[in-house]
């Protein structure tokens, strides 16, 4: 049975392998680094027995109501609005298409609700890569902002926001729910 928790220090995060080497080089070399030294965000990962199959780091973080859609920017106060950043998502290549990425971002969308019932979150943004912005807009996420200055060598992400509206439609919870 597959099981999302925290990374701990004991993991061995040495075979996972995404089939890509910037997700894989983060997996390895630094995802420990934020939880237990740098406190800078939480990698969370979907293991099977001691297996790690797959991984999601979140932060915390704001946005300017600006950068967000103008259908998320009704009655939002104009500074900078909480939001739960999706920093990096990968699942191993022996797990893909097995559904443990979507499994992965519902948990973010979980904790994005609890955030938001427990400090205050207006949704999720992600940066996400060329190749994962299918993946993002099948669940609701829309671009919020032009991407300038893009390279085909090392294209930049692009950031994208789905409302905690549509975070409690898609868990089946609304705020009266808490």
């Amino acid at each position: 049975m597959i099981e999302i928790r925290a990374l701990r220090e004991a993991d061995d995060r040495s075979q996972f392998r995404s089939g890509d080497s910037d997700l894989d080089r983060f997996f390895h070399r630094f995802a420990g680094q934020s939880p237990f030294r740098h406190h800078l965000g939480v990698t969370y990962v979907a293991a099977e027995d001691r297996r790690i199959l797959g991984f999601a780091t979140v932060a915390p973080g704001h946005a300017e109501i600006e950068g967000l859609p103008a259908t998320a920017r009704a009655k939002l106060p104009h500074y900078p609005l909480p939001v739960l950043r999706l920093a990096r998502l990968a699942v191993d290549a022996s797990a893909a298409g097995a559904g443990l990425g979507k499994a992965l971002l519902r948990f973010v969308l979980e904790l994005a609700a609890r955030m938001a019932d427990d400090y205050g979150c207006v949704g999720v943004i992600v940066d996400a890569k060329r190749g994962a912005i299918p993946f993002y807009e099948k669940y609701g996420f829309v671009p919020v902002a032009a991407v300038e200055g893009e390279a085909d060598a090392r294209p930049q992400p692009t950031p994208m926001f789905l409302a905690m509206r549509a975070i409690r439609a898609a868990l089946g919870t609304s705020s009266d729910e808490r």
